[in-house]
């Protein structure tokens, strides 16, 4: 069976605030902390948060600042 962990980012010029749920209706949720707005900070959160069966779905609340996260 797969298993999607949902990935919140809170995006800011300088850092992202990162959150992270389970899927289903009882899913923990869990703030994980800032990291720095920037793509190494983003692909070691990226390989940090990667299951073997499981999909990451990112999402970010849409802004100025999360333009370039985007791309």
């Amino acid at each position: 069976m797969k298993h999607t962990r949902f990935v919140e980012l809170d995006v800011h010029k300088d850092q992202i605030s990162v959150a992270v749920a389970e899927s289903g209706r009882g899913g923990a949720v869990e703030y994980l902390g800032q990291i720095a707005n920037d793509p190494a900070a983003i692909s070691t959160l990226r390989a940090r948060l990667a299951r073997p069966g499981t999909t990451l779905s990112f999402c970010y609340e849409a802004g100025p600042c999360g333009y370039g996260l985007h791309r």
